[in-house]
């Protein structure tokens, strides 16, 4: 009893001990296609939203690869010659390092790239991917040989001319097949753009909006089962009459009855929150719920969105990045549906008030069993640099879980803010299976970061679940999990398509400090539970569904 005991005080010692840091490893990786989004001047709001990341395991050997969004530029746009941007797959090799099978796979995408999501519509057991796009979008199933064929026409899901942002696949209907949610971002013609300059904070601007420009509808659309899906917008009780300014939807249960909703990010004005009513159709109650302002009634511009369950208490809250000169709100899930801001009391308001935030998602880190926060930063106006405090490059953040509901910057100490620039999308991976989380971050105009993970298998223990439907979609998105270590419980579910316009590593990976008996119980999407007793730590495991 008394050794037990000394190395349990040991490892918990260590667990607080052990520093973790960032790497970046992208060119050792050879992950160096720069991501174009317009010109180096940016003269229209086309041109700064940047684009976003996914990683998935196309291939099926345990590894995760990675997709990185390209844009373009008006100039190309206009032209009928060859496109000069293309997307990128990375193949991973099991090494560190990544192999570009773009042109093998087909997967470059066309026009202006914007958003991914990786998603197996069809239950194939072989994972899809969407790509959004300014104009129709993409969807490319994925044959299981290596290739992908462009689907777009048959399944019904182009939607046309519209600027689409970040879409996010769920089951909403529970029949077993994964629906689409695709949110629209604003009008704008890039055949005559309209110059406009505005001033922000004294500076003349030229990239400005989206207010003055007319917002673009969202979409829903209901997998057929069949490869097809139906447009059920406006019958779902998801019309967008009000043409909001969509950015980012992440889908989850959030009033644990056992229904996934939706939360929709919109720039600049109110957020929707759309509550699942178990009939096909959808109410809206962002404003009832507490979601659609920040405390002091700010529409807040909603670029990236993270869902986690960040105090263990079995709710979902959800995090929000905005503009500079205001902070990032976090709303504490209160139970049945309702929120309240946080954002000051939990450390997360005031470290954030001087950037200008895109992608923000939950992960543990330092695998000590709380979910800690990211948040990539960027500017959308250059003309800031030299005129006033803010700047365009900004440095990435990271947030660290004190427990107790409060947060502390961790950006210096973790090396995440040494890397200055105009960040937008990114997710998180353990992409070299050594059981602690890596990130990827989309750069403005730049090589992409691939942020590797130094330390934090060595903090402290882990696991990872990878979970199969049968009755449930094949994925397994939605799916709850309840895991319980060392007395403490925690709580994450499988999403495709989340933080801003990406999705992260469906595998679910749990931190879990000096514990390591691990008992799990698995909420299927349609309600069937099953719970597996002692899982060994340390490990990845594979559960399908009976």
């Amino acid at each position: 009893m008394i050794r037990r005991l000394a190395a349990l005080v040991f490892a918990v010692s260590l667990t607080a001990q052990m520093p973790v840091t960032f790497r970046d490893v992208a060119t050792r990786a050879r992950v160096t296609d720069v991501i174009v989004s317009g010109g180096a001047v940016k003269n229209y709001v086309l041109e700064v939203n940047g684009s976003g990341v996914c990683w998935f395991d196309f291939d099926n050997d345990g590894w995760m690869d990675l997709y990185l969004v390209n844009g373009s530029t008006l100039a190309q746009l206009k032209s009928k010659a060859p496109a000069r941007t293309s997307n990128h797959l990375y193949r991973n090799n099991r090494d560190g390092t990544f192999t570009d099978v773009t042109a093998k796979t087909g997967t470059g995408g066309r026009g202006w790239g914007f958003g991914c999501v990786a998603a197996d519509y069809d239950n194939d057991g072989h994972t899809d991917l969407l790509v959004t796009n300014f104009g129709p979008n993409v969807l490319y199933r994925n044959r299981g040989d290596g290739t992908f064929a462009d689907v777009t026409a048959k399944a019904g899901i182009a939607g046309g001319s519209v600027w689409h942002a970040g879409a996010a696949f769920a089951d909403y209907d529970l029949d077993g097949n994964l629906d689409l949610f695709v949110p629209g971002y604003l009008e704008f013609d890039a055949a005559n753009p309209e110059f406009k300059t505005c001033e922000y904070r004294g500076v003349k601007v030229h990239a400005c909006g989206p207010l003055g420009y007319k917002g673009a509808p969202d979409a829903l659309y209901r997998n057929n089962g069949d490869g097809t899906f139906t447009d059920v917008t406006a019958r779902s009780g998801m019309l967008d009459t009000k043409l909001y300014f969509g950015f980012q939807a992440v889908w989850d249960d959030f009033d644990n009855d056992g229904w996934p909703d939706l939360f929709v990010g919109n720039d600049s004005n109110p957020n929707y929150f759309y509550r699942n009513k178990h009939d096909g159709t959808f109410e809206e109650s962002g404003i009832a719920a507490g979601l659609a302002f920040s405390a002091d009634g700010k529409e807040m511009s909603s670029m990236g969105i993270a869902v986690g369950d960040y105090d263990g208490d079995g709710w979902m809250d959800v995090f929000v990045t905005t503009f500079a000169s205001d902070n990032y709100v976090l709303f504490h899930n209160d139970g049945k549906g309702f929120f309240s801001d946080i954002s000051f009391a939990a450390g997360v308001g005031e470290p954030t008030v001087p950037y200008l935030g895109w992608a923000a998602f939950f992960f543990d880190y330092d695998n000590d069993g709380r979910p800690d926060l990211f948040c990539a930063n960027g500017h959308v106006y250059p003309e800031v640099d030299g005129a006033i405090r803010e700047t365009f490059r900004q440095p990435l953040q990271l947030l660290r879980n004190a427990g107790k509901g409060s947060y502390v910057d961790q950006s210096a100490p973790t090396g995440v803010n040494a890397l200055k620039q105009s960040a937008r999308g990114a997710a998180y991976a353990d992409f070299d299976n050594d059981g602690d989380l890596d990130f990827a971050v989309s750069v403005m105009d730049g090589k992409p970061l691939l942020l590797e993970n130094q330390g934090g298998n060595r903090a402290g223990g882990w696991i990872r679940l990878k979970l199969e439907g049968t009755k449930a979609n094949r994925m397994a998105v939605g799916a709850r999990v309840k895991l319980t270590a060392g007395g403490v419980a925690q709580y994450a579910t499988v999403r495709a398509g989340e933080s801003y316009l990406s999705s992260n590593d469906v595998r679910l990976h749990f931190g879990l400090g000096a514990a390591r008996a691990v008992d799990v119980e698995i909420q299927w999407p349609g309600g069937a539970t099953e719970t597996f007793k002692g899982l060994e730590a340390m490990r990845e495991h594979t559960i399908r569904q009976r």
